[in-house]
């Protein structure tokens, strides 16, 4: 009885996704794997569908691009499975298909559907032809491109981070107090003194002669936090620590310079040769060029158009971030609420019986943009700007972590406007904004006391 209460349940369902408009029959529906990638699409006389399986190497996939067009195919949809997607998505796009990459794990709880590789096919075929599925935000492929580069050099960044971490434990091991003594040790005096240490330089006064001459601490200060018991097997680790250092900065570099041959490539013919707008902020540009991100920062201008560093906190790596994961075209995204949601800066809380659910952040372009710009909010803590009066105000009422997130999210819809229209950024300065603030608070307090039957009056005019 239960086996057929089943059936009669199965073939309902059946009957009833068959029974959906087809808005679109010549699409296709891949179900991915490892080793063999299920594809199911209209057959060659448009009377109904097949099924075919090929393996996962590169003449396989070609294989199945030219078996797709043999039926005409127009568009396909295809799950994000782990990286198996990948390379059928860039082999697929090379066949100028429309691709759809989709994510129906919430489709595929509907009750009464079988779950087999063979039938997934089937099913997300289907659900394509009657334009149920919505394909996830993938930027052009020069974009994807860079995209990779930025990430991997991102990754040599972070290691480059813990290798310098692993020479201040050495150094601190030995007592030798580096990071007392100089306010970075990545700057030029702390590395100076680091080189200098590993050559074989003991003699405290000396190391503290290393010192940069814009450095704030006298010879004698630096000299008082420089004496160790200079012990052989930290001696020797903070040497190899500096090897790796060395050898991932040179990494970093090799990346910083390919990246900037692709971006060459990928100049608006109205930019060639044309130099960014120089920044208003001058203490900002001179940052810029003491990091040697000059370069870099006309190099991005080339590519989309605008410079997104005169916004206030963004800078180079931010702005290569978001053009690395999103292009320097949004007219994917409608709206700026749009953009912003899908940059994950949307406050939203999701609930369920009263209660706030907590969900994992998603390891997406979209959060390493949210990541960026948090990052460049926390800068703006004393910022005399109308973007720091903002993070203020924000932090005085609901504290620094609620600031840093509406900051970032502010980030977020100037850098769409920028993009999307070119709307420049102008900043109206934090006393404007502290002015036009105390107005719309002294707006609503009076509201407020009409409300309640009283009258608001100035100081002076009761005097």
């Amino acid at each position: 009885m239960a086996g057929s209460q089943k059936e009669t349940r199965t073939a309902g369902v059946e009957a009833a996704v068959q029974g959906l408009p087809v808005l679109r029959p010549n699409v296709a529906g891949i179900d991915l794997a490892s080793e063999i990638h299920w594809v199911c699409a209209p057959n060659m006389d448009g009377t109904g569908r097949e099924v075919e399986k090929f393996g996962a190497t590169t003449p396989e996939l070609k294989r199945m691009a030219e078996w797709l067009k043999q039926r005409q195919v127009e568009s396909v949809a295809m799950e994000s499975t782990g990286v198996y997607w990948i390379a059928p998505y860039e082999v697929l796009e090379r066949y100028q298909f429309e691709i759809l990459l989709v994510d129906t794990r919430e489709l595929a709880r509907v009750p009464g559907r079988k779950k087999s590789d063979h039938v997934d096919c089937q099913w997300i075929q289907r659900l394509h032809s009657c334009g149920l599925l919505t394909g996830s935000f993938r930027p052009a492929e020069q974009v994807c491109r860079i995209r990779t580069l930025v990430r991997d050099r991102g990754n040599l960044v972070a290691a480059a981070a813990d290798w310098l971490r692993r020479m201040q434990k050495s150094l601190d091991q030995m007592n030798v107090r580096v990071h007392r003594a100089v306010k970075d040790i990545e700057g030029a005096t702390g590395m100076a003194i680091i080189r200098a240490i590993v050559k074989g330089e003991r003699d405290a006064r000396k190391l503290a002669e290393l010192r940069d001459p814009h450095c704030q601490k006298s010879v004698e200060q630096i000299a008082e936090q420089l004496s160790g018991h200079w012990r052989e097997d930290h001696l020797f680790s903070l040497q190899e620590a500096l090897k790796m250092y060395d050898a991932v900065q040179s990494g970093i570099a090799d990346y910083d310079q390919e990246i900037l041959r692709q971006l060459a490539e990928m100049e608006r013919e109205e930019c060639r040769g044309q130099q960014a707008p120089k920044l208003k902020n001058v203490n900002k540009a001179q940052k810029i060029k003491s990091r040697g991100e000059e370069t870099m920062r006309q190099a991005l201008y080339r590519m989309s158009g605008v410079d997104a560093t005169a916004i206030d906190a963004i800078g180079v790596g931010t702005v290569q971030v978001i053009l690395s994961e999103y292009g320097p075209d949004l007219s994917r995204f409608a709206t700026e609420k749009q953009f912003v949601q899908h940059a994950t800066l949307a406050p939203h809380k999701p609930t369920s019986g009263g209660k706030v659910v907590r969900k994992k952040k998603r390891g997406s372009a979209s959060t390493r943009v949210a990541a960026a710009l948090r990052m460049a909010a926390t800068s703006l803590e004393h910022s005399p700007t109308a973007l720091g009066a903002y993070y203020r105000h924000t932090a005085r009422r609901k504290g620094g972590s609620v600031a840093v997130f509406a900051t970032a999210r502010k980030l977020a819809t100037l850098v769409y406007r920028l993009l999307r229209w070119g709307q420049p950024y102008i900043d109206e300065g934090a006393a404007a904004y502290e002015k036009r603030y105390q107005e719309s608070r002294i707006k609503r307090l009076t509201a407020t006391a009409k409300e309640l039957g009283y009258q608001l009056m100035p100081k002076a005019s009761q005097a």
